[in-house]
């Protein structure tokens, strides 16, 4: 199945709305505990890519407090809804919002410990600049934990994809989830990418029966 871009962006009101309202915690929590995995209890500096409304830079926060998290995304309504989320948890100074574009950070080279990406990759047209901005701002020894949907092979197991996710979702909710898997990547597409992008020692596998997940620990 050939893949078929959505927007970059979701920066409508009722989409970030409507983002938000899914649920997604069990996903979210096993994403902060295999992330927090990969790093040190050590005081940290993370930078969470695409972090919508920042639903796991607070979970992560809360299992590590000695870190500092940098977490950025494109669309202006989905931080709005984030700034909330970080207010109710009293983790300002911890977490810092950022309007930033992934593909083209405006940080210093090798600056972070970890860095952290949720269902973003498959937002991009063109995903190898992201990973080439993540080799650039990670450390050579930080850590990498990046997760995403893979697409199907074919309409057929696309559909029951979308059918296995319940009947809690309404109907603009389960669309948003379809024309998810339609855009992202193959395992082999990822492969490339990061190979392509020269980041070494990360381990690249399929981590649910719609997720792919790549993986490097960081090491002090």
């Amino acid at each position: 199945m050939q893949r078929q871009l959505e927007p970059e962006v979701m920066d409508s009101w009722e989409e970030a709305s409507e983002y938000d309202a899914m649920d997604f915690t069990e996903v979210n929590n096993a994403f902060a505990e295999e992330a927090v995995a990969c790093g040190s209890s050590e005081d940290g500096l993370v930078l969470d890519a695409g972090t919508g409304t920042a639903r796991i830079p607070v979970l992560i926060c809360q299992k590590r407090p000695r870190w500092q998290l940098v977490a950025i995304d494109m669309a202006e309504n989905m931080l709005q809804i984030a700034t909330q989320h970080v207010q109710q948890s009293g983790l300002q100074e911890h977490i810092r919002l950022e309007l930033v574009d992934a593909k083209r950070l405006p940080y210093e080279d090798g600056v972070f410990d970890l860095v952290v990406s949720n269902s973003l990759v498959h937002h991009l047209p063109d995903p190898l600049p992201f990973f080439a901005e993540i080799k650039r701002v990670c450390k050579p020894q930080g850590g990498i934990f990046i997760r995403d949907l893979f697409r199907p092979e074919d309409e057929a197991t696309m559909n029951a994809v979308v059918a296995s996710i319940g009947n809690e979702y309404d109907d603009y909710q389960k669309k948003l989830f379809r024309d998810s898997l339609h855009a992202a990547l193959t395992l082999d597409e990822v492969n490339q990418l990061i190979i392509t992008a020269g980041l070494t020692g990360v381990e690249i596998y399929q981590s649910s029966d719609r997720h792919w997940t790549a993986k490097r620990s960081w090491t002090n």
